[in-house]
């Protein structure tokens, strides 16, 4: 059985965060025209309480290598052309190559593939896909208008294959038989045992915290998915399934100042906006500012939020207002009953 017909069977979807089915995009690429084609890793893992990346490269590197050398293999062109043009970039997050970058070059020793360090002032969006491509070819750190989309116009125009570390970690564990449909979680924030851990990818958020001993005695909230664009969820709604989670950040209801935790998202936002797209550049501003008045106008900040979500040209726009429209949803209710101190939010 091939390669992708192995993906297929597996099931096997990205962990970067949208959950694309990773065959879908392989046989896109492959399918692609081009006499060229590259493949990249983007280990750039900029999404603040997320760490699997920088664990799974310290602890499985040579799985990870793995994956890409046999992605690179799949794309060969396989004829009488430069079978050389296939190459593959590992886009490392700054601080992991300080960490890892001799233990990762001596991996890579006479493979394809070669280590390009994220610049350290590139910020979240520098790990979005298409702002990856921009700064390898040395352009603008900001995202690219889809379409065209990176399987068939990606680095210097030519088809490119985008992984997260993860996913190729998981298609070195498909090509050898040993893929058992786990998933690596981050878990931070007010619990017991922060770490990173390897589990079944069907287990429900509450069982992940009671299999780690992180499940609090206390009144709590869970933030899913990193702790700038995560959704917010109370303690009563634990029992989906942590699918496509990734992350799991635990919140005390008594210890936190809820208002400062709002407005630490805010700031990540208007921080790390690469300032491409007037709603995203202008909106997170803005959105701060009503914020941070002592009364604030919740019918124009409520309209911002929808606003971001709309008409944002990229993810980090978009994303901004996941977390606060989940925590006035589903958390906020919560504390205003079992809190009686108010003046906490």
């Amino acid at each position: 059985m091939d390669i992708l017909s192995k993906i297929k069977k597996a099931n096997l979807v990205g962990r970067g965060g949208a959950g694309f089915p990773t065959a879908k995009k392989w046989e896109a690429v492959k399918n692609a025209i081009g006499d060229k084609k590259y493949v990249v890793c983007n280990a750039a893992e900029g999404e603040p309480g997320v760490y699997k990346d920088g664990y799974i490269l310290e602890h499985f590197a040579d799985r990870v290598i793995d994956g890409m050398k046999i992605a690179i293999n799949f794309l060969s062109l396989g004829d009488a052309r430069d079978r050389s043009a296939e190459k593959g970039y590992i886009f490392l997050n700054y601080n992991y190559n300080k960490k890892l970058n001799k233990k990762l070059t001596v991996s890579l020793k006479d493979s394809k593939i070669e280590i390009f360090v994220k610049p350290i002032n590139a910020g979240y969006i520098g790990g979005e896909e298409s702002a990856v491509l921009n700064t390898i070819e040395g352009r603008r750190i900001e995202p690219r208008l889809k379409p065209p989309f990176p399987t068939t116009n990606g680095l210097w125009g030519y088809p490119t294959l985008i992984n997260n570390v993860e996913t190729f970690y998981n298609v070195s564990l498909v090509a050898s038989g040993d893929y058992k449909n786990k998933r690596f979680y981050t878990i931070t924030g007010d619990c017991s045992n922060e770490g990173v851990y390897e589990l079944p990818d069907n287990l429900t958020i509450e069982k992940l915290l009671n299999q780690t001993k992180n499940y609090p005695k206390f009144p709590f909230f869970a933030q899913i998915g990193g702790l700038a664009s995560g959704e917010a969820l109370n303690s009563s709604q634990l029992k989906r399934q942590a699918s496509g989670v990734g992350s799991i950040a635990v919140y005390s209801l008594g210890k936190n100042n809820f208002k400062k935790v709002i407005k630490g998202w805010l700031d990540f936002f208007a921080n790390e906006s690469c300032g491409q797209c007037t709603p995203c550049r202008e909106g997170t501003y803005r959105l701060n500012e009503i914020f941070s008045k002592e009364k604030i106008d919740w019918v124009l900040f409520n309209s911002l939020l929808d606003n971001l979500s709309d008409t944002s040209l990229c993810a980090l726009g978009g994303s901004a207002p996941i977390a606060i429209k989940s925590f006035m949803k589903n958390v906020y209710p919560q504390i205003y009953k079992s809190v009686t101190n108010t003046t906490n939010l």
